[in-house]
């Protein structure tokens, strides 16, 4: 079987709605006094990621199919490109672009095997556009 990957024809996820938390990586210890203690509960520790794309009637078509039919309403892995990563560009220790020897800037690349979240996406009408509000946990 395949891992489905996020459809290249959605936009890149909004800035102003992102947020990663990482998820409890710890195991409380009882004392019997004291400050608390912890252990890791385990050692990949999986992030849990809220995102939002705006996208057009037809982009939300895209994103209903690979919601319910590739992913198979989110029961289903799958890859996408790392919004923090994927596409900006590399730097120098001076904040710099770097770029090839034919003068064009160097692109970091970076891609997360994912999960939909607890919740399915919500959807709200804003305009002429639709925003998909979803939530998805990036697998270690």
């Amino acid at each position: 079987m395949t891992v489905p990957m996020w459809p290249a024809s959605l936009p890149r996820p909004e800035r102003s709605t992102y947020q990663l938390i990482p998820a409890e990586a710890r195991l409380k210890r009882r004392t019997d006094a004291g400050s608390p203690t912890y252990r890791l509960r385990f050692s990949g520790v999986p992030k849990l990621v809220t995102l939002s794309i705006m996208v057009t009637r037809a982009g939300k078509s895209v994103f209903d199919l690979f919601h319910q039919i590739d992913t198979r309403w989110g029961a289903l892995p799958f890859t996408m490109p790392d919004p923090t990563t994927d596409g900006w560009p590399m730097t120098d220790g001076a904040g710099n672009p770097l770029f090839d020897g034919a003068g064009n800037p160097l692109l970091m690349s970076g891609t997360w095997l994912c999960l939909f979240g607890d919740q399915q996406p919500a959807e709200t009408i804003i305009g002429k556009e639709f925003r998909k509000t979803f939530s998805i946990t990036v697998l270690p």
